[in-house]
This record gives C-alpha cells, structure tokens and sequence, in this order.
C-alpha cells in the first residue's frame, strides 16, 4: 500500500477549505457529515457556502491568506479551481505542518478522499490510490445495493448496548451474542423495519445470554485451497474472520491469513517431509484443548481437509473428547492444477474414471500398483509424487505402459511459482529433473481410450 486507511476523529477539530467554488462546496459537504469545526478561506462564497455560513454551519476568512491560517488544522482542503493558486497555497499549508489534499492534484495530497458509503456509525471508505476513481464509484455502488439503508441504526442500537453485554456476558459470549445478532433474525427484523422487535431481541438475548449458542463452538476444519488466497471459498473466509485461533499448515499463503481477525491468534503446525516437528497426535490435541478453553477454532489446512491432509484423525480426537466441528471444503490441488493447465479431470470419451491418490504413504513400501490403476480411461491424480517418479516410471516401464501413459506434471498449481510439464512416463524423472521440480506437485497420469479399429466391409 502507498497509503495506509484510517478513520480521524473530528470532533471539535479544525478543517479548512481554500476556495469559496463549487469544489470547495463539495469538499465542504463531505466534512459537514461530520462533527469537526470548517473554515473557508476565500474572497467569495457560491451561494450554497453562503448559506452554510449564513446558517452558522461553517466559518469564513476572507482575509488574504497565510500559513497561519492553516495551523492547528486536522485536514486542509485546496479547491480553487486554478492550477496556480493551488500549489502556492498548498505551498503555505505545508510550512504550517498540514496534512493537505489539493483537489486533482494527486502528486500534491498527503490525504486521498476515499468513495464512501455512509451508514453512520457503520462506514465504508474505498480508495485506489487516487489511480482509479471510477473503479472505486463502482464499488461503493455495490456496496451501496449490499448493505441495507438503516444498517447504520442497528450499528447504533448495538453501540448503546455494548455496556450492558460486557456487564453480563463474558469475551466469547459477547462476540458469539454480536455475531448472532448480525446474522439472525434481530437484524432480520431490523430490516423489515421492526426496530423496536429488534431492540428487544438483542435485550432479552443479553439478559438470558441465549442467543443459539450451547456449549463449546464446533471446531473448523477449513480447506484453504491449493495456494492463492482467491481460491478459499466464502465461508472460509468466514470462519477466519470468527476465529479466536488459527492453526494453520506450512504451504499455507501468509496472505491468506490476513484475511482472518487481527487480533486472532495464529499458530503454525507445518510438517516438512521428513521432519515432522509436529506429530499428528500434538496437533489434534492442541485443536482439543483450544476448543475446550472456550475458544472458537479453526484448523486451516492446504487444499481441502478431506483429500490427503489427516483431517479424519483429527476429527476423530475431536469427536472422542465430545467437541463438536464442521468441515469447511476447499478447492483441492487435482482441481486447481488441472485448471492451471487449462484442462478438465475428466473427459468424455476419453478419461471418464478419476482416482486420487498419494505418492508417499504411511510406510515407505506403500506403493500403489500403478499399472492396475491405469487400466483404459483412466486418470490416476498423484498427490505430492515427486518423491516417487522413479518407481512410477519403473512400474509403468515394466507393465509395458511407459510409451503409452501421458504425464502432466504441475508444482505449486495457481501460484507465481507455479511450473507445468508434459511428457510420457518412460520420460517422467528426467522431466522432473530437467525443469527443476519439487514438491509441492500433482502427478497426472492418463491412460486415454483409444478408438475402436473400424473394419473394413467387402462387398
């Protein structure tokens, strides 16, 4: 980021405006939205200024203009229309120590003015950089259509009972209890205009502290996708943004973990092949003894929980201590590697059997039997089976299938870093070795129908 988002308190601050025009009026309408205390700075006023100050909304100075007159200020605003003026004022500003945004002049602003969506106290700023603002117009109207007009309301009746809740409920009870209140029938109600229902619901929710939340919250098993933090479904994301801790595994993108609460606690458990720091057995009883602290869990793991990443043995430690949990799927790394290379995993006619499988199992002799797999129309996805080429080519080799089974080869599928091969299997270590590639990757083996031979008829 070249600027860094942050909401100012106005209260009772200073902001002037250089310009008495029709960019100043809009500069000017933007601030009266909230409490801070404005100034123009100009010889004139267009009449809706006039008014402002008629009103007694806003101050004037139509005295000639100094660096004094931005002191003290929490924001100054250029707006005078000429190119000129601006940067001699901007100029003065600056000797002041003012924070400054010059109106079209993006090279002269300390401060961008984001596109707002106002539903006071719930706001949303939105900002390019000043690179883009019709990109940013367009998203502001998305959000807009998404975030119902009395939000704001609710925002406020929630803000006058805040004391109340921490009064009565504990720190895991009071953000299951705004949860619930956000996401059920309060602001339901709420938006069908039965404010005081609403109201009542979150007080009587407070006071009984029975808001759909019995017992310990289910552990998260999410699948984080094969790498890029675009690829994590939307209750995912979700789950992270609820998570108290996070768990999460070695091939994991930092960036996706920003997705989740700041204030979340992150917890690394990645193993690297063989050095297996964290054994399967600490890590399941971690996610037990977070859970039982009261904490709302989530176990972030590559891919999806349920293809190659143990998560049945920690679901099982979780359902032999009685804590309940929920799989969250995500997009796994056959998926994504085959749309890396623009191809499907299955195909008709061609490859109509899919099988997953893993190069490396739990015992180093667990080799599948590759050429029983590769019977006609098959395509064998072959999970984290770098390490194992050489037997693969070896066994396909001595099955006399080496010249016939087709190989695509991807590491690190929908990453920077990603690497894509083909070739056929009697090639498959030497390719492996030529384009440098490790683990992370998915081995596709496909054993493609061939057609039937058409006879010929004799008359």
């Amino acid at each position: 980021m070249k600027t860094f988002p942050m909401f100012l308190t106005m209260a009772g601050r200073r902001v002037v405006i250089a310009g008495g025009g029709e960019q100043a009026a809009q500069k000017c309408r933007l601030i009266l939205k909230t409490e801070a205390q404005i100034t123009i700075l100009a010889s004139s006023l267009d009449p809706e200024l006039a008014d402002l100050h008629a009103a007694g909304k806003i101050g004037w100075d139509n005295t000639a203009i100094t660096a004094q007159h931005f002191a003290d200020t929490a924001l100054v605003f250029i707006a005078t229309g000429c190119p000129g003026i601006d940067s001699a004022l901007h100029a003065l500003a600056k000797d002041a120590g003012a924070t400054v945004n010059v109106v079209d002049r993006p090279d002269l602003c300390d401060a961008i003015t984001p596109s707002i969506v106002d539903r006071s106290p719930v706001v949303v700023a939105i900002g390019t950089e000043g690179t883009a603002p019709v990109l940013a117009r367009q998203i502001k109207t998305r959000m807009e259509e998404l975030l119902e007009p009395r939000l704001g309301d609710l925002a406020a009746v929630v803000g006058r009972l805040r004391d109340s809740a921490a009064m009565r409920l504990k720190p895991r009870q009071r953000r299951d209890l705004w949860r619930w209140v956000f996401n059920g029938p309060a602001r339901d109600a709420h938006k069908r205009g039965a404010e005081r229902e609403a109201a009542q619901l979150i007080k009587d929710a407070i006071a009984t502290a029975d808001f759909g939340q019995a017992g310990p919250a289910p552990v998260s098993l999410v699948g984080a996708g094969p790498g890029s933090k675009d690829l994590i479904t939307l209750r995912g994301v979700q789950r992270l943004q609820e998570a108290d801790i996070i768990f999460y595994d070695r091939l994991i993108d930092p960036e996706i973990l920003d997705l989740a609460r700041r204030d979340a606690e992150r917890v690394y458990v990645g193993k690297a092949p063989g050095a297996h720091s964290w054994p399967q057995d600490k890590i399941s009883g971690l996610l037990v003894a977070a859970a039982r602290q009261g904490q709302r869990v989530v176990r972030l793991k590559c891919g999806d929980p349920g293809v190659f990443a143990r998560g049945a043995e920690e679901a099982d430690a979780l359902t032999e201590a009685g804590i309940p949990f929920e799989i969250v799927p995500g997009v796994t790394a056959a998926s994504a590697a085959s749309a890396a290379m623009g191809g499907f995993l299955t195909e008709r006619g061609q490859c109509d059997t899919l099988v997953l499988t893993t190069g490396r199992g739990e015992h180093i002799d667990d080799t599948p039997d590759w050429p029983g797999l590769l019977t006609q129309g098959r395509r064998v996805a072959v999970y984290m089976g770098v390490g194992t080429a050489d037997r693969i080519e070896a066994a396909l080799t001595t099955a006399g299938l080496a010249h016939i089974v087709e190989v695509d080869i991807v590491a690190n599928a929908q990453m920077p870093s990603q690497k894509i091969a083909q070739c056929k299997a009697a090639d498959l270590t030497q390719t492996i070795n030529n384009h440098g590639i490790t683990n992370p990757a998915i081995l596709f083996l496909s054993h493609r129908k061939t057609a039937p031979v058409q006879l010929a008829h004799t008359a």
